[in-house]
């Protein structure tokens, strides 16, 4: 597509959003909320952004942070809200994507993984950990919903699979992801720049990745017409724009599959010889996958991937009294640990 036709088709998706979502009745408002997160740096503010409409220089998220956007499905009609929440840190802050989540919100939550395609060692690992710690929160939330209010639960459930055909050859294969969700591979344009070996094994990784999770996967960079095809399916999710049915597959060109539009026939194989297939011990497909990916691309360490500056001693957050008070009650709190070291070796154990 040229950069004239997604305009087009952006415009016909805001005239005629998708209005067969149940939640939603005529004249009111529609209120979704969408998390980002992924590797650290990898472009998630500048996305959130560009979907957004705002022409201001990202800057580096802090924690957990927040915006929304406001869009009107018709004229004179009500806006539609969707929040927007970042996850920044890389997988170092993963356990505050509890705040965010709850079971209030499940209904209408999705996940967006933005993950660095310049940065292949990393990936598996930053996938990998930020997809387990949101699935088993929202399942936690799923398994309160069953006994408080089942027909919630059953309906989540269900929406799993709402993106794959019920014919479709490889629903016994697939772990939908419980709520949805999209992967973005983001500076595809230092990716393209790799080995078309190095591509080819990334590329087909990711589309299995997310047809197992049943999610969407798109690539992207700063070039307008990528990431107008990311937006669109984040306004999906967001605003409930029709969704996309154009489908790239392409290796040699950025990926753009929306969920349920790839089969493991179309993916074919793990890249690797059948020798070394054979060798490797796997319980499961995605287990497989990882083993073959790992071995072209070597995990880096858990640790690394941590963010380990403190925002406290960031100087662009330096507040006079509020740093002297810190500094005051970390001179406390280092002489009550010696303190209590001091008294707890000094304790006289019974023996018996």
């Amino acid at each position: 597509d040229t950069l004239w036709d997604l305009a087009i088709a952006e415009v016909e998706k805001r005239e005629n959003p998708d209005d067969d979502d149940d939640d939603v009745k005529p004249g009111a408002v529609w209120e979704k909320s969408v998390l980002f997160m992924g590797n650290k740096n990898g472009g998630k503010t500048t996305i959130i952004l560009r979907c957004l409409e705002r022409e201001e220089s990202p800057k580096p998220t802090l924690a957990l942070e927040y915006t929304f956007g406001r869009r009107a499905r018709r004229h004179n009609t009500p806006k539609d809200v969707a929040h927007f929440w970042e996850l920044g840190g890389g997988t170092s802050l993963v356990e505050l994507i509890r705040i965010p989540i709850t079971s209030h919100n499940i209904r209408s939550f999705a996940v967006v993984l933005v993950l660095d395609l310049s940065k292949p060692n990393e990936l598996w690992t930053t996938m990998e950990s930020l997809l387990q710690v949101t699935r088993n929160h929202v399942n936690k939330i799923l398994s309160k919903l069953e006994k408080t209010n089942p027909e919630v639960a059953a309906e989540i459930k269900q929406r799993m699979w709402n993106d794959l055909q019920r014919d479709h050859p490889d629903s016994a294969l697939l772990d939908p992801f419980p709520i949805p969700l999209v992967i973005i591979g983001s500076k595809y344009d230092i990716f393209h720049e790799f080995d078309s070996e190095m591509r080819k094994i990334i590329s087909k990784t990711l589309r299995f990745v997310s047809h197992y999770y049943g999610a969407s996967l798109v690539f992207t960079s700063k070039s307008e017409a990528l990431l107008l095809k990311a937006r669109a399916l984040i306004n999906h999710l967001a605003f409930g724009y029709d969704k996309s049915k154009s489908v790239s597959v392409d290796p040699s060109k950025p990926l753009f599959i929306p969920a349920g539009l790839d089969s493991m026939s179309q993916i074919g194989p793990p890249p690797a010889s059948d020798s070394d297939l054979g060798k490797m011990r796997a319980n499961t497909p995605l287990e497989l996958w990882k083993k073959v990916f790992e071995k072209t691309f070597p995990p880096k360490n858990f640790c690394d991937l941590q963010d380990t500056k403190d925002p406290a001693q960031d100087s662009q957050y330096a507040e006079y009294e509020v740093d002297v008070m810190r500094a005051q009650k970390n001179q406390e709190l280092e002489q009550y640990k010696r303190n209590a070291s001091k008294s707890w070796k000094e304790m006289d154990f019974d023996s018996d």
